[in-house]
């Protein structure tokens, strides 16, 4: 994929069982994304805040599930969570990024929740 060229997905499911999202991309990567990892790395400005260095550790989240998905225009997709947040808009290009590089934002994650001192578990 090119810099440039922006991913789309060719195929989009939500396991409840395993709580997963799979999405594959017309590059042909295909990546099952946790939705603990996508809860806590919502794109919304709940957890990222408004700029800068403003994004929250969200903590708790061990057990939360995905219980709806609706596309936004041809862009992204809302994630609706067990926990009432659905104020996410995650552009194709954000899911791509989470999916290819969601060992490094996990470490990361947990990195930052163990130096604050906070927990997965609710």
């Amino acid at each position: 994929m090119s810099a440039d060229a922006a991913p789309w997905p060719t195929d989009l499911q939500i396991d409840r069982a395993s709580k997963t999202l799979t999405i594959a991309f017309d590059s042909g990567e295909r990546f099952v994304i946790a939705a603990e990892l996508l809860r806590v790395e919502s794109p919304s400005a709940e957890v990222q805040g408004h700029g800068g260095d403003q994004k929250k550790i969200v903590a708790g989240r061990r057990h939360v599930a995905i219980i709806g998905a609706e596309p936004v225009g041809n862009y992204a997709l809302r994630l609706s969570f067990d926990d009432l947040h659905d104020t996410g808009l995650y552009s194709w290009r954000y899911l791509y990024q989470l999916g290819a590089e969601q060992d490094r934002i996990w470490a990361q994650y947990l990195d930052n929740l163990a130096a604050q001192g906070l927990s997965r578990d609710p």
